[in-house]
């Protein structure tokens, strides 16, 4: 049976990044059959007024250019439809989480393909995947009151339908960087695949 897995960096450091390491260390040990790779180092853009108008069109309705305006936005849409699981190596900036990952966040939010506006509220349209957070900060705690990376990241996904996630962290590098790391590495092969 094939096992996909969308593996996304969201650090703007490509060497010697805590997250890199470990969403590399979980994507070995989760042993997938596939892997799809999206680096958000090279950045994503920003919404813009032309892409907003391009997805309220209706998709039978749009132009070329409406089209072109969301190609990007739909190959990250079709990427989490593909996936089984998704791992993200996620760093805290700032108390919260890199733009990179807000671009991202914005451009795969997408009534209609990943969420569904119900009378019941929105419903996530990407049900049965599972998500692993590679969380690591400098001296934020994971999960503490000023995390707001965290509790957003768990958020957005269980709004898209992924609500079966893990999080792994290295929290608090600066004040003990082994030791962190120590325990991070451990959590990864305490995973179950």
């Amino acid at each position: 049976m094939t096992h996909t897995i969308l593996h996304i960096d969201a650090s703007a450091r490509r060497d010697g990044s805590a997250t890199r390491e470990l969403s590399a260390q979980i994507v070995k040990h989760l042993n997938a059959s596939r892997i799809i790779r999206r680096d958000l180092a090279s950045p994503l853009p920003l919404l813009t007024e032309d892409w907003i108008n391009a997805n309220f069109t209706p998709a039978d309705q749009r132009d070329a250019v409406q089209r072109d305006h969301l190609s990007l936005s739909d190959e990250l849409v079709q990427e989490l439809q593909q996936a089984d699981t998704i791992v993200i190596g996620l760093p805290i900036y700032n108390f919260s989480v890199p733009a990179a990952f807000k671009a991202w966040i914005d451009l795969i939010a997408r009534a209609g393909l990943t969420f569904a506006y119900t009378e019941n509220g929105p419903k996530g349209l990407l049900e049965g995947k599972r998500a692993v957070l590679a969380i690591a900060s400098g001296g934020v705690p994971v999960g503490s009151e000023v995390d707001f990376a965290t509790n957003y990241a768990r958020h957005v996904l269980g709004f898209v339908g992924i609500t079966d996630i893990d999080v792994v962290a290295a929290d608090q590098m600066a004040i003990n960087a082994d030791a962190a790391l120590a325990s991070a590495r451990k959590a990864v092969t305490e995973l179950a695949a």
